[in-house]
């Protein structure tokens, strides 16, 4: 509330916007990349829920083939998911895929860090069954969280990721993001070498 929100905004935009020109050099390679692998779309779209419920859309380059999400049925992706294209798995490997969400944050739809957002037909899913799901929309999603530096990512126990998502919100300071920070940028290096 208050003083932290405009420190926290205040944060991300000056991590944010040096980041997106430190490697937007590489957004034209990873299109030509994408182009080159089956000749569809560079960028992925999705629509997703955000702080008080609002609904955004969230950007990213497109790892998996074109007919991904044809389904009706919204999925999580899974270990060696048969969906990811080979450059979808090199961008994956070294988290290049999200880098468009960079301008999610400087649009003000997400935060560098704040509890991952998930599309619509999971949040009421969700909100059904944990009443308490409901907190994590007071706060800014999140690029990275601290869900994610403790291993829960993609197909995960959900409670678990509301436990972690819910200590956050009620223990954020501007430590505890450079702390997840720190640990993201330690784990996508040691995923980079695995």
């Amino acid at each position: 509330d208050g003083w932290n929100q405009i420190v926290k905004r205040s944060f991300d935009i000056s991590v944010a916007l040096p980041l997106l020109l430190l490697t937007g050099w590489m957004f034209p390679i990873i299109a030509w990349l994408i182009k080159r692998e089956d000749g569809g779309p560079v960028f992925f779209s999705q629509l997703r829920t955000g702080m008080d419920g609002r609904s955004f859309r969230l950007h990213k380059f497109r790892s998996m083939h074109v007919d991904a999400s044809s389904s009706d049925q919204p999925q999580w992706t899974r270990a060696n998911d048969p969906r990811i294209t080979r450059v979808g798995a090199w961008l994956r490997r070294f988290n290049l895929d999200e880098l468009p969400q960079l301008i999610n944050v400087l649009a003000g739809d997400m935060s560098l860090v704040g509890p991952r957002p998930e599309q619509p037909e999971y949040v009421e899913r969700f909100r059904a069954r944990y009443p308490e799901y409901n907190t994590r929309h007071l706060v800014r999603s999140g690029i990275t969280g601290w869900a994610q530096v403790n291993g829960l990512r993609g197909d995960t126990s959900i409670r678990q990721r509301m436990v972690h998502d819910l200590y956050y919100i009620q223990n954020w300071s501007l430590a505890l993001d450079l702390r997840i920070l720190w640990r993201t940028l330690r784990l996508a290096l040691a995923d980079a070498k695995g």
